[in-house]
Formats: structure tokens, C-alpha cells, sequence
């Protein structure tokens, strides 16, 4: 039983002998050197079917293959308002073969110009593959979807601000994990164990900009909305935040970061290595990949704890092998703390929670579990 914990613990883990189809797709080019790579974009006018380019970063020679794949699409009714597609598409650009994004932006309707419905603007993101970009489709829908409050048919802005924007989106909607990991190097543990554990934070010395990428890389490592069938987000967070210590202080005016009132436990240490070396290859879309293994990992330990503590209210035999389960896992005060908020109405269960929570406080030894 445990040998096969820790196997399937180490396959999770290990991302590019685990998942080969996301590295064999030789995502934008990436090798083992530090390189940035190509990113482009797009944008058109679309009215009564046909298509205007507005502006792009695509070689010359490649843009109006991207026309003649968005035609194709809008054609077959692919794109729907509001609602990224991504897919790869061939263009004549070094990469060949690219993900794209793409998102049509309705025009507001208005009484006053009915012969506008319909209209709209097509933005393309390209760079990349289509799996990593997959990886960040909530983001990219975010990223463009700030662009419609500047959008109009004259683009008078294009200069001053439409063109700023779409320059920045993969530092923007791509690259904030790699400047956490890149920052934060071998303290990432805390910030992982932050995340499932629901602890406030605090971000001083830095700039919004950064603030804001260590928000979002803690809000993107958490399991709210993931967890817990019968206990919403919201109180889960409540009932651990009640029960968690002061807040994780990280002080970024120092080289590296200081940080204070840090927490961490085997199994997020345990992922340091496999964030560091995706960040040495300047690759985010496998930081993104591993995160997402790590998210999917505490899951299934919070779904397999849940069944033992079933199966534990009725056998003894079944609660050391609970008590085993924990002290293997690595993560045993998260999981116990989400244990806790979920059964907080269940006399028997919240039994066989405090036997666990002894259990594991006696084999400590000092160290988190």
C-alpha cells in the first residue's frame, strides 16, 4: 500500500518523465538554455463578415495566414463573444507551428447604431503551444477581456494604449509564477504550504507589481473551489484562518526575500527541486504543469484521507493504517486541518480526527508532519 503512495507520489512529481506529451511538443522551442521565447499578437475589426487588421507583431508574411485561419473559424461559428479558442496554428514565423489564442469582442449594442450588431474585435495571443497555453486560459480570458472598455472602431488609442497592452501579455497573463519562483528560489515551500493551509500573508518592500504575482501565485497554488463537497469554500477558509497563527511575513527589500512566521511541512518541501528546475529552463508553462500536479496531488490525499476516516469509524486495524497514511504523506496538518473543517458536525469522525492529531504530535519529533 505505502510503496505504491510513494510510487504514484513520485510520478506525480516528476513532470517530464510523467507527462511526456507536454515536453515532447517542444513547447515554443524551449531547450535547456535560458530563452525567452517569441510571443505575438493580433487584432482585427470584424464587420458584417469581414475582417480588418488593426495592428499585429506577426511578420508581414505570416499575418495573413492568421487572417485566413480566423476567417475560417468565424466561418464555422468557432468563436463565440467573450469565449477564448485556442489551437495551434502553422504561420510563417521560426516557431512553424504556435498556440493561439483567440477571443472575439462583441461591440456594445446600441439603439442608435443597430447596424452595429455583431461587429467586433478578434484578438490573437500567439506563442508557445496550445497545451501551454491551455494551462493559462483563465488568465488570458482575464488579460484581454481588460481590453474591451477601450476598444472602438476608430482606435484612436492604438498607440497610446491598445498596442502597450497586447505587447504585454505573456510578462502579464504567462510569466508571473517564474518571477515568483525566481524570487522566492528554495522558499517557495512556505508559500505552497501557505496556500493549502489558507494562511494570511503580507507582502512588504516591493513593488504592486510583485505584490501581485506572489497574490496570484498563492491564490493559484489553493484548492479553494476544488475541495470539499459538502463544506463551501468560504468556510473552510474561515475555519482554518480561526485556527491558523499569525500572518506569513514576506519582507522583499532584502536579496532574497525574508520571511517571518513561515510554515512548511515534507510534502511541499518536497516539490522545491521540481519548480527550480523548470525556473533554471526559463520555462513557465511546465512551472505551470507542476503546479497544477502538486494542486492535484493534495487532492487526491484529502479525497483518500476522507474514505479512511470512513472506513477507520468502524475498524481499528483501519485507523493505523489511517495513522500511517498521514505520517507518509508528508502533509499531514493540512490535511488534517481540512479534515477538520469538513467533519466539524460528525462526533464519530471528529474522534477518529483527534486519535490521528495525537498520533502524528507523538512521531513529530519536532518537525511538521
Amino acid at each position: 500500500m505505502f510503496t505504491s503512495q510513494t510510487s504514484s507520489f513520485q510520478e506525480s512529481i516528476d513532470v517530464e518523465e510523467r507527462d511526456a506529451d507536454f515536453d515532447n511538443e517542444e513547447i515554443a522551442g524551449y531547450s535547456q538554455k535560458i530563452q525567452q521565447i517569441n510571443s505575438y499578437y493580433a487584432i482585427y475589426y470584424y464587420q458584417n463578415t469581414s475582417l480588418t487588421l488593426l495592428d499585429t507583431s506577426l511578420p508581414a508574411e505570416a499575418e495573413p495566414e492568421l487572417r485566413s485561419y480566423i476567417s475560417r473559424r468565424l466561418s464555422k461559428g468557432a468563436l463565440l463573444g467573450g469565449m477564448g479558442n485556442i489551437a495551434t496554428v502553422e504561420l510563417s514565423v521560426p516557431e512553424q507551428a504556435v498556440g493561439c489564442y483567440c477571443c472575439l469582442l462583441e461591440q456594445e449594442k446600441s439603439p442608435d447604431q443597430p447596424e452595429a450588431d455583431g461587429n467586433g474585435w478578434v484578438v490573437c495571443l500567439l506563442g508557445g503551444s496550445e497545451k501551454g497555453l491551455n494551462l493559462f486560459r483563465i488568465e488570458l480570458d482575464k488579460y484581454v477581456q481588460g481590453l474591451q472598455g477601450c476598444l472602438t472602431p476608430e482606435m484612436q488609442n492604438l498607440e497610446t494604449e491598445v498596442r502597450p497592452y497586447l505587447n504585454r501579455w505573456y510578462e502579464e497573463s504567462v510569466m508571473h509564477i517564474h518571477r515568483v519562483v525566481q524570487l522566492l528560489q528554495a522558499n517557495v515551500g512556505y508559500l505552497l504550504h501557505a496556500a493549502l493551509s489558507h494562511k494570511l500573508f503580507e507582502v512588504t518592500g516591493t513593488d504592486e507589481k510583485t505584490k501581485a504575482d506572489i497574490a496570484r501565485f498563492i491564490k493559484a497554488a489553493s484548492l479553494q473551489g476544488l475541495v470539499q463537497q459538502d463544506t463551501t469554500a468560504a468556510s473552510l477558509c474561515k475555519a482554518i484562518s480561526e485556527d491558523s497563527h499569525t500572518s506569513l511575513i514576506i519582507d522583499c527589500s532584502t536579496s532574497p526575500p525574508t520571511l517571518t512566521n513561515k510554515v512548511s511541512n515534507r510534502f511541499c518541501d518536497d516539490w522545491i527541486q521540481a519548480f527550480l528546475k523548470a525556473a533554471e529552463r526559463f520555462n513557465p508553462f511546465l512551472l505551470c504543469q507542476i503546479l497544477e500536479n502538486f494542486k492535484l496531488k493534495a487532492i487526491q490525499d484529502m479525497n483518500n484521507l476522507k474514505r479512511f476516516i470512513r472506513q477507520a469509524e468502524m475498524s481499528h486495524y483501519a485507523l493505523f493504517h489511517c495513522c500511517l497514511f498521514l505520517q507518509s504523506s508528508g502533509n499531514g496538518d493540512v490535511l488534517l486541518q481540512n479534515a477538520w473543517a469538513e467533519h466539524s458536525s460528525l462526533p464519530e469522525a471528529c474522534g477518529i480526527i483527534t486519535v490521528l492529531e495525537e498520533f502524528l504530535g507523538e512521531h513529530a519529533q519536532g518537525t511538521l508532519y
